[in-house]
């Protein structure tokens, strides 16, 4: 049976024992929301089928029904293996958009709120020999202002940033079996200057005493590092020392292989495959430092949309495909837009040099009281605690232009709240409150501007470049407290030629030729690249999607321009880079 997404999909702690669920699910949908009541979790055949971990929206998933849908329903079975009898089993899902309920042989599991964070449920006590049913209702509405919905739209029709909605299973399930007493995660934070890595790991199930943890770093093969602690509780604090420090850096994913061994007297009863990269990031009032030196963060917006799979991507190797397209235009990363993005993506991250922003997708989200918490922050905690280990990512963004509602103000108490919570869990990054407006507590200052005219552009931003005013867009909402400034959304130039979306849009007026496309380009890149006291920038966007064309790329990856001449621009030095401030 043909099984998309075939790969394993969490990959910073693998396990050899698992089967990927994947491939064809039945299916119906629920627009009344009555499938619980009409006994749906138990029935024996739902009316269509679909391809699994596609969303019914997308062309890939069979399906391709745009319209909203307020719940789906999903059915399969599978067999347990003979080998796994005797152990827990659990039950996985990358990510299920977006109030979700998972019954096994008729049996409620569990539930989960969250459009974009993994969940496990522990499915032992209701698995059975032979043959077994897993039913998932999904119920997703993105009108009501009461879950973060990122760029799906909330009309009929794609309009505008807003775009073909998903709803449903979207990212990988699958099956492991793991012992009783098993490494549950951990946390690595490393140490570049003293050739260390500092780990907390977390067990589950029920411990006895005489267990211990051995853990092995290799560098491309070679052992580099190895420590055997003594286990006293579901958690373990140590540290591993490094015989050779191999830093990762922006276009240098160098990666150390990692691997956890459970023992009881000598015997390995539980084993889970990583990887990590040695690298540390210090702040000036000006710059960001990876290592110790200033980069220039040269990036790139990317809303992780595919025309055929539009949340999913549809294969491993389209996720890194992505990341190579960026590079090879000379950026050194992406801003990662209004969507918790899936493992995977970040694994090739990790693995090719790539500095990433990890953001929430808050649009949709009513956050003019302090209700908006509830629905913002235990999934932004699930997804940092998941993605904390990944050293791609480089900062922190819970919130993107957190605009008014209705005229009703933002609770700055929601953004704040958010920012402390953030740095709490992690204070090792920078974290953004929110991209563009309006901050109220931020460890960097982040400009949204879309001017067109690269002098006008220049004007704003001229008196900050010999140490002046720095531009404050909304100033009576807003105000700069010295932080490293980052023009964090710029250009948008609108090229499509062809007129091939009659909705087609970008921002300001279009360019009547290449050639003045590529000039506006250079002069809005040129201005921020020369002035000293910018940080890093990130252009919109990547590729296109769907009606919004100012991509660098057309929807299916095609590049609309020469690639030298954009590589060339891009890679002009920065002010900041020439500079070099010194390290915190």
């Amino acid at each position: 049976m043909h099984i998309p997404r075939p790969e394993y999909p969490r990959p910073q702690l693998v396990r050899a024992e698992w089967i990927n669920l994947n491939g064809t699910w039945e299916f119906e949908m629920d627009f009344g929301r009555t499938g619980r009541q009409r006994g749906l979790h138990q029935t024996e055949r739902l009316e269509q089928s679909i391809l699994v971990p596609f969303c019914p929206e997308s062309s890939l998933s069979g399906i391709g029904y745009t319209d909203f849908m307020p719940a789906v329903w999903y059915r399969r079975t599978f067999t347990l293996p003979k080998a796994w009898s005797g152990q827990r089993i659990l039950l996985h899902f990358g990510a299920v958009d977006y109030e979700t309920e998972v019954w096994v042989n008729g049996v409620s599991a569990g539930t989960h709120r969250g459009g974009y964070s993994s969940f496990q449920f522990d499915i032992t006590k209701l698995v059975q020999e032979g043959d077994n049913v897993i039913t998932v209702c999904a119920e997703d509405d993105v009108r009501t202002g009461l879950q973060p919905g990122g760029k799906q739209s909330g009309k009929y029709h794609s309009y505008n940033c807003y775009y073909t909605r998903t709803t449903g299973i979207w990212q990988t399930v699958w099956l492991e079996c793991v012992p009783e007493f098993h490494i549950d995660s951990y946390r690595i934070v490393t140490d570049p200057l003293n050739g260390q890595a500092n780990l907390a790991i977390r067990f589950n199930g029920s411990y006895k005493k005489g267990l211990s943890l051995r853990i092995d770093a290799y560098y491309n093969g070679k052992p580099v590092g190895s420590r055997t602690a003594q286990i006293g509780s579901h958690q373990l604090h140590t540290q591993l020392s490094l015989d050779e420090v191999h830093l990762w850096e922006p276009g240098n994913g160098r990666l150390y292989d990692l691997s956890f061994t459970l023992e009881e007297n000598g015997h390995a009863f539980d084993k889970v495959t990583s990887y990590f990269g040695l690298r540390d990031i210090t702040l000036t009032d000006k710059a960001v430092l990876i290592n110790g030196r200033t980069v220039f963060q040269r990036l790139v917006l990317d809303q992780g949309f595919y025309p055929d799979g539009i949340y999913t991507a549809p294969t491993d190797e389209a996720l890194s495909r992505d990341i190579e397209l960026a590079m090879d235009l000379g950026f050194n990363g992406a801003r990662l837009h209004e969507k918790i993005f899936e493992p995977r993506f970040l694994y090739w991250a990790d693995k090719l040099g790539y500095l990433v922003w990890a953001e929430h997708a808050n649009w949709g989200l009513d956050i003019t009281t302090p209700a908006g918490l509830r629905s913002f922050l235990p999934e932004w905690i699930e997804g940092m605690e998941r993605d904390f280990n990944h050293p791609s990512i480089i900062g922190w963004c819970p919130f993107n232009e957190t605009w008014d509602r209705d005229g009703t103000k933002q609770d700055n108490e929601v953004l704040r709240i958010t920012y402390e919570v953030s740095k709490s869990i992690d204070p090792t990054r920078p974290v953004k409150d929110t991209s563009g407006h309006y901050h109220v507590k931020t460890d960097i200052f982040s400009l949204h501007d879309y001017d067109q005219d690269p002098e006008s552009f220049a004007a704003r931003l001229e008196p900050m470049k010999n140490g002046g005013e720095v531009y404050v867009r909304h100033p009576k909402r807003q105000k700069y407290e010295g932080q490293p400034y980052q023009v964090a959304e710029y250009g948008g130039i609108w090229w499509d030629p062809a007129q091939s979306h009659e909705e087609g849009w970008g921002y300001g007026d279009r360019p009547k030729s290449e050639e003045e496309f590529l000039a506006r380009y250079e002069g809005l890149m040129t201005v921020i690249l020369d002035n000293p006291n910018i940080s890093g920038l990130c252009y919109t966007q990547l590729y296109d999607v769907e009606q919004e064309v100012n991509g660098l790329y057309t929807y299916d990856r095609k590049l609309k321009f020469p690639r030298d001449e954009i590589r060339r621009i891009n890679m002009k030095p920065a002010a900041i880079e020439r500079t070099e401030p010194s390290g915190s």
